[in-house]
């Protein structure tokens, strides 16, 4: 019986949250399949993500910032993939407001353009996937929940983060109609599950809890998010990745609409503690106050639809924080964002 053909993956930031949940997730559903991470393991990429996988024959890992693009070359060169996908970015919205967007606009455009570069230079790959945000679309009224981002929704950044994810878009955009390089976008909701770095708002709030700390909520705590699990996001990108069609762009949302007071509340209730315990602080500048995601493309045209319900998958990532505190240790050490005196990372975000 003939062996089927390796596919192999080129995955730029699979050391962060979604990244690794993404390599771990097709290892366990491709057995041809071959990957090689490149990360430049910035504060939120950690390569404990992926430790369990360290020995995968099928798994390989370069230390190179996607900003190279000489390295670029020469990984791919090497590599050879099949198909690529891009995790690698800066997402932490308050970083990109209170220590400047730089680093956003080098990693975010700059990184897209030369993985773009790389591909219309003549690197033979099948299809490159772009990981997006919903946060290009802007902000949708409160009043007004029937209304939801599409993939024809214009784009209305708010905040220098969701701009520059705009940005890369866009120029993926222009690569496909211009040079025909087969990319395809995705532009997903709020994500929440295990090894999710502890500056994002479900698991910044489930580290307050484990420490006794107060949970400081932006504003009214009205502002709307859709949450979806990691894991059917990375079932999305796998069929974005393998059936996807270049040109298109592909919304992911779970119709799971919760406001971070609501979050907040659950949260609480894991911990056995009443309202008492929620610190209201000032808003953020360019806070938008809700997101929701028509999901309806992605599951006629590719059969997606999530598989995780809230309830219970919420409690399992409350589980997984408390089950895991080496690991949230060590980002820690690594890190020091949790240091009270810095401000920036007293107020939680809410990507």
């Amino acid at each position: 019986m003939a062996r089927s053909k390796e596919k192999r993956i080129l995955v730029f930031g699979g050391s962060g949250f979604i990244g690794s949940n993404f390599i771990r997730f097709i290892l366990s559903r491709e057995r041809n399949a071959r990957i090689l991470n490149y990360d430049f393991l910035t504060y939120s990429g950690n390569k404990d993500n992926l430790s369990d996988i360290e020995k995968d024959f099928r798994y390989s890992f370069v230390h190179a910032n996607i900003v190279d693009s000489k390295r670029i070359t020469r990984v791919a060169s090497r590599f050879k993939p099949e198909y690529i996908i891009n995790f690698a970015a800066e997402t932490h919205v308050d970083r990109s407001i209170h220590v400047g967007a730089k680093e956003f606009i080098d990693t975010n455009i700059t990184g897209v353009f030369n993985i773009l570069e790389e591909m219309k230079k003549g690197l033979n790959v099948k299809k490159f996937v772009q990981v997006s945000t919903d946060e290009v679309y802007g902000s949708l009224p409160l009043s007004f929940r029937g209304q939801f981002f599409t993939e024809d929704t214009a784009f209305a950044p708010n905040v220098p983060y969701a701009a520059t994810k705009a940005g890369g878009d866009l120029l993926c955009r222009a690569y496909f109609h211009t040079f025909r390089v087969p990319v395809v976008v995705t532009r997903c909701s709020n994500n929440y599950g295990p090894y999710q770095y502890p500056e994002k708002l479900i698991p910044f709030f489930i580290l307050r809890m484990l420490e006794n700390k107060s949970l400081p909520v932006y504003g009214d705590g009205k502002n709307v998010r859709d949450w979806i699990h990691v894991l059917d996001h990375c079932e999305a990108l796998r069929l974005c990745l393998f059936n996807g069609v270049p040109g298109e762009v592909y919304n992911i949302g779970a119709e799971n609409e919760m406001n971070n007071m609501e979050v907040a509340r659950l949260i609480l209730t894991a911990f056995g503690r009443d309202e008492s315990w929620i610190e209201f602080v000032a808003d953020r500048p360019g806070h938008d106050r809700r997101y929701a995601i028509d999901a309806a493309k992605i599951r006629k045209e590719l059969g997606w639809a999530p598989k995780y319900r809230f309830k219970k998958a919420f409690k399992e990532t409350i589980q997984w924080y408390r089950e895991n505190p080496k690991w949230i240790e060590r980002v820690r050490r690594r890190t020091g964002v949790f240091n009270p005196h810095i401000d920036l990372w007293r107020a939680h975000a809410t990507r």
